[in-house]
């Protein structure tokens, strides 16, 4: 990738962009755009690009009937979506632990290992095919998991082996379909559980019935009934049992020595317990409620059948276990042939497990690097290694909370994140990029990385672990990345430390139709040095008056004539007027090496005077460079000098003396006295905004100018034209006379 052409036209908050961003002296192009300006538009529409949702695209949310166009080319060649990547650290939705299992250290093992299972998958299928074949249940292997699952890391095969040694050659045989009793939805458990009362007026009369039964019997609890008689007549239909001279002696004493006897003395004392009134009163109670419900249809259906199955839906849960070994009972052999083959590749596979645990390396290295580089209270573990290499699961990652030196507390993503800082909760999403990151590097393509405001809300130890990030990425052949910011100091360090050369260093513009353009913004990495070396210009030796003047400040803390003088180029006192850039230049040499032995060719010109005279002249250009700092700090000096004119003449019109000397803060201080003496005037509002807009332009201040850098320099134009019109007649000579 040598060029990346983008054209954007009505792509959300950007009306127009045309730029060809060069890749070939640089890994990476920087873009510093003020909050409102293009970057979540730029980034927004690269994000939808590459999702190729064509139901998704990017538009102008407000004016839908606007045409949106955008073309991304790649050497002329339309990009391929897959290759755009936009890291957004704000976008909480974003998940990448699915990617970590992409970067495996052995692709060998994971063969190794999904050989064996996809052998075991295919017996395990064909097993299923039989087992729903009897079960007719919709899910057989989710139901069982469901049904007898004790720990989370039980597998189908796992519960087998449990299962194994349960199964019965001589089983009871349930002939209803599985989901017609244990339905999916729980219909069938939620009418058994709110209808314990009539269900249990059921079982009741039941054993009220057993209990006069000459066959049937309850004894603690066990009871010797419909179901135990019939597997005895089973076990005797061929008339072997008595052939051999055994009989039975039943509790009556009476002798039984043929099962027809025996069958039909069964038959009768079956026909008496289901012909009893109480219980038949107890069922049909029972039986009206299920009919009454149109979702119970099915179940209806099988208790119509069998009476006597609510006896054992009695404790559902224990029913449903003995139904699947029934099942299971009737396919014994070929459950038993399965759980041998698993219990065969077991002893394999933990070994393979165990070899998995140490191919865990390059997340636990992107872990450590994180936990190292982010100060955050929480450090991060990976839980379940070897299931995300070898079962393809999604990582579960593990957040251990610290604070004030007490026991780390282990927290879950949304309780983690409800404690979190804005700042910390970006670096637990800087996380979730690093592990996309990381998959894309197996890609032979080369990918686009969009970095949209990365290091906002970071402190400056975070800040600088996202520099060393970028750094990381930058070393990497098949990454190109366009970083956005509205931090101009951030802006600044990254293109220092990356040494980045001016033709990927850009500063965006916006018109007043919200057209896009990129300027180089290579003198803003070093505004001072730029000033300093540009002394000659008048307009670069106005700017240096607010850089110089702090630099006295701070050498001599108890003031000096330097610092006073300097201050009367900024604010507006009698010695303001005669004040020549000579006597300003002469300070400048003294507190800066570099302009020693040096001249002006405007030395002779009142300070003042040369103030006045190029703010005129930015102001009145039709073509202002929008990048160039030095024009705005010089409006900006310009605009609060006619300011504090437009007060002082005011007030000297009411006779009111002011005292200036001692005040800190004289624009603040005037305005203050403006409202006081005037407190309807109209030019409050202006007023006003020199207050906002100038004070902290013309200091030095933590960000290197970014309030004014910020600024549009059509913003300044418009008010030093707006404070320049209440200042007429302009005659700032005549207000010391």
């Amino acid at each position: 990738m040598k060029n990346l052409d983008v054209s954007l036209y009505n792509c959300f908050g950007i009306a127009k962009l045309s730029h060809k961003f060069c890749f070939e002296r640089s890994k990476v192009n920087l873009i510093y755009a003020p909050n409102g300006t293009m970057k979540t538009s730029f980034a927004k529409t690269f994000d939808l690009i590459s999702k190729k949702d064509p139901k998704n695209l990017p538009l102008d949310r407000v004016y839908r009937a606007r045409e949106t166009k955008f073309k991304i080319l790649v050497d002329e060649s339309e990009i391929n979506p897959d290759n755009i990547f936009v890291i957004n650290s704000d976008d909480e939705n974003f998940d990448g632990s699915d990617k970590i299992s992409a970067f495996l250290a052995s692709k060998e093992l994971k063969k190794t290992y999904d050989d064996i299972y996809k052998n075991l998958n295919t017996e395990k299928n064909n097993f299923v095919k039989k087992l729903k074949a009897i079960s007719k249940s919709t899910d057989c292997e989710k139901e069982i998991l469901n049904t007898f699952v004790e720990i989370s890391e039980d597998s189908f095969f796992e519960i087998l082996l449990k299962l194994k040694d349960t199964l019965k050659d001589d089983f009871r045989k349930f002939n209803f379909k599985y989901n017609d009793v244990f339905d999916s939805k729980g219909k069938v458990l939620s009418f058994l559980e709110k209808n314990k009362e009539t269900l249990n007026l059921y079982i009741s009369s039941y054993k009220d019935v057993i209990s006069k039964s000459n066959f049937f019997k309850e004894n603690s609890g066990n009871i010797f009934g419909t179901y135990q008689a019939n597997e005895i007549l089973k076990s005797i239909s061929d008339n072997s049992f008595f052939n051999a001279g055994h009989t039975f002696v039943l509790g009556d004493n009476t002798i039984v020595n043929d099962s027809g006897i025996l069958k039909d003395l069964v038959s009768s004392e079956i026909d008496k317990i289901l012909k009893d009134k109480d219980l038949k009163n107890a069922f049909d109670k029972v039986d009206k409620i299920i009919s009454s419900n149109v979702e119970l249809r099915a179940f209806h259906n099988v208790i119509q059948k069998d009476n006597l199955l609510l006896l054992d839906l009695e404790n559902y849960q224990d029913f449903k276990k003995e139904v699947w070994i029934s099942f299971l009972s009737q396919i014994k052999i070929d459950t038993e042939l399965l759980v041998n083959l698993y219990e065969e590749k077991k002893l394999e596979l933990e070994k393979i497990i165990s070899e998995a645990k140490k191919e865990s390396l390059l997340w636990t290295e992107i872990i450590n690097t994180f936990n190292s580089r982010f100060f955050v209270p929480f450090k991060v573990s990976l839980i379940n290694k070897e299931d995300v290499i070898l079962k393809k699961q999604t990582a579960n990652l593990a957040f251990l909370y610290t604070d004030r030196g007490d026991d780390p507390v282990e927290q879950d993503r949304s309780s983690l994140l409800s404690v979190l800082s804005k700042g910390e909760q970006r670096a637990y999403f800087i996380l979730q990029f690093l592990f996309e990151l990381e998959s894309r590097k197996a890609n032979a393509d080369v990918n686009l990385l969009i970095l949209d405001d990365i290091s906002d809300s970071f402190d400056y130890k975070n800040k600088f672990a996202i520099i060393e990030y970028i750094k990381d990425i930058n070393l990497l052949d098949n990454f190109r990345t366009i970083i956005l910011t509205h931090n101009f100091d951030f802006y600044r360090t990254l293109a220092s430390r990356f040494n980045l050369h001016r033709n990927v260093v850009y500063m965006a513009v916006k018109n007043e139709e919200k057209e896009i353009t990129l300027k180089s913004g290579n003198d803003l990495r070093d505004v001072f040095s730029s000033l300093i070396k540009n002394f000659e210009k008048p307009i670069y030796f106005i700017s240096l008056i607010a850089f110089v003047r702090n630099l006295v400040q701070y050498s001599d803390p108890k003031g000096c004539d330097d610092f006073t003088n300097l201050t009367n180029c900024l604010h507006l006192k009698k010695e303001s007027l005669t004040i020549t850039s000579n006597e300003v230049f002469n300070i400048f040499s003294n507190k800066l090496f570099y302009l020693k032995g040096k001249t002006i060719d405007f030395g002779e010109e009142k300070i003042i005077d040369l103030i006045f005279k190029y703010s005129d002249s930015i102001a009145g250009s039709e073509n202002i460079n929008e990048i160039f700092i030095e024009n705005k700090i010089v409006l900006a000096i310009a605009t609060r000098l006619k300011a504090e004119y437009f007060i002082i003449s005011k007030i000297k019109e009411k006779g009111i003396t002011l005292e200036l000397d001692e005040v800190w803060n004289q624009t603040r201080y005037l305005c203050d006295q403006y409202k006081i003496n005037y407190p309807t005037c109209s030019s409050l509002y202006i007023l006003d905004k020199v207050n906002l807009m100038t004070p902290e332009n013309i200091h030095i201040n933590a960000f290197m100018y970014e309030p004014l850098i910020d600024m549009s320099v059509k913003h300044l134009v418009d008010l030093y034209v707006d404070i320049s019109k209440i200042c007429n007649p302009f005659d700032i000579r005549g207000l010391y006379t």
